[in-house]
């Protein structure tokens, strides 16, 4: 997993500008208005060569003072728990005020790493104005200012200090599945079946997995790591500070899983949440596998069902048609043994080898048989092609003027090597580079 660096403080002190300017986009909404940042934010940074997940806690607040306490305090906690290093954001322009101290003896209390930013600190009086936050008790003060960027060099070089070294994995190491989809649709059911074990809490309540479970598990003399994660909501649903929490585990599940194992609930379909959780785990380049769970709760089905949901699915994301989907019922373990073999086939495809000759007479008679088209008055040329990476697998095609590579010749092309070769449920690499 990516080390977290969570940003809290009051409200109106510039945590998501600081977000913004951390992971280079304009992602978070910015505006001078008191407690804009309605939902939680996350992205991933880098500096002097580390990767980290940054989070914006941001979050409303209403104007009760006794329940911003509160709030911010419940932001606090939950950061803490998900974070190895804190942003702890406070104004220059305006100074220390109660809620400032409030967040300060909470961090105060734990033993993770905290980092004072001074935001605002747009010119020389204000950078010395940062000095009367040494009153709330830590050692090092950065003065920054979000919006121009100054400081925020010298902050990330000593932040990336702090962050845990990626400790280098020994021994045994086994292929990571993880259960992911929307709440409630038996992602615990599920793993508990195939486990015969009561590990996760199974109930009719949408989002009772809080956070990310694993599990080891062995099948037919295999060792896997299960990983079930947290219901995935919509945005705008995000309401809690526990639910975002629990949404980034999950992205960070698919992150660094082999593969993801996309969950339906058959009666409600195939959603837009479900279509960007593919997309997000195809990004990453992970096996992928679809499930049409609570088959048993379909009426009227006949022999052409199944292969009709299927359709439907694949006309929603058609540069996914490559995923195959199993329907099974997991409260009532109606072909769950199945799921490992599919899991199992596409872990196998992911690390498959195509040797250099056998690829290159093959992507000949794909020429011949399609040949690339003429741009500018000159004939493209495919002239060597070779397999440079499995797990995920990567091709590397050499030409002249790559550039000039039309999108549907390389549609063509990775079509012509799944139907040769296969690759179910695996996505595939393909880079055209200068011969």
């Amino acid at each position: 997993m990516l080390p977290v660096v969570s940003i809290v403080g009051r409200p109106n002190v510039g945590k998501s500008t600081i977000f913004n300017r951390l992971i280079g986009k304009r992602k978070a909404i910015v505006h001078d208005e008191y407690g804009v940042t309605r939902d939680r934010h996350y992205g991933t940074s880098y500096w002097n060569g580390v990767d980290f997940n940054v989070i914006d806690t941001g979050g409303y607040l209403p104007d009760d003072m006794d329940v911003m306490v509160v709030g911010i305090r419940e932001q606090v906690h939950i950061a803490l728990e998900e974070s190895d290093v804190v942003l702890f954001v406070v104004d220059t322009e305006n100074g220390i005020n109660t809620l400032d101290r409030s967040v300060s003896s909470l961090l105060r209390q734990q033993k993770k790493p905290v980092l004072v930013v001074a935001n605002k600190a747009d010119n020389e009086l204000r950078r010395l104005d940062s000095t009367e936050f040494y009153e709330l008790g830590y050692d090092e003060i950065f003065p920054i200012s979000a919006i121009s960027g100054t400081g925020t060099g010298e902050l990330l070089d000593r932040l990336v200090e702090l962050l845990p070294e990626k400790e280098n994995e020994e021994g045994e190491s086994y292929p990571k599945i993880a259960f992911v989809g929307r709440p409630n649709v038996g992602k615990s059911s599920l793993v508990n079946a195939l486990l015969n074990d009561e590990r996760s809490i199974v109930t009719d309540i949408a989002g009772t997995t809080r956070d990310s479970i694993n599990s080891k598990f062995n099948y037919n003399g295999k060792d896997y790591l299960l990983v079930d994660t947290a219901g995935l909501r919509k945005r705008t649903k995000v309401k809690e500070n526990i639910e975002f929490y629990s949404t980034v585990r999950t992205a960070r599940a698919i992150q660094e899983c082999d593969v993801a194992v996309l969950l339906l609930d058959s009666i409600r379909g195939f959603e837009d949440q479900d279509k960007r959780v593919l997309r997000e785990a195809e990004k990453f380049n992970k096996g992928l596998v679809i499930l049409l769970n609570k088959w048993d709760l379909v009426t009227d089905k006949d022999t052409n069902t199944v292969r009709e949901f299927e359709k439907y699915i694949y006309e929603s994301v058609p540069l996914l048609d490559y995923v195959p989907i199993l329907t099974i019922s997991a409260l009532n373990r109606k072909r769950v043994h199945k799921v490992m073999d599919v899991v199992e086939a596409v872990i196998q495809e992911r690390s498959k080898t195509i040797s250099t000759s056998e690829l290159n007479s093959f992507i000949e008679s794909v020429l011949m048989k399609k040949p690339l088209p003429m741009k500018r008055g000159k004939q493209l040329k495919i002239q060597y092609a070779t397999q440079v990476k499995t797990n995920p697998p990567v091709f590397k095609f050499f030409m002249n003027s790559p550039q000039d590579l039309p999108p549907n010749y390389r549609r063509f092309l990775e079509n012509q090597i799944r139907e040769r070769y296969g690759f179910s449920g695996v996505p595939i690499t393909m880079v055209f580079r200068q011969k």
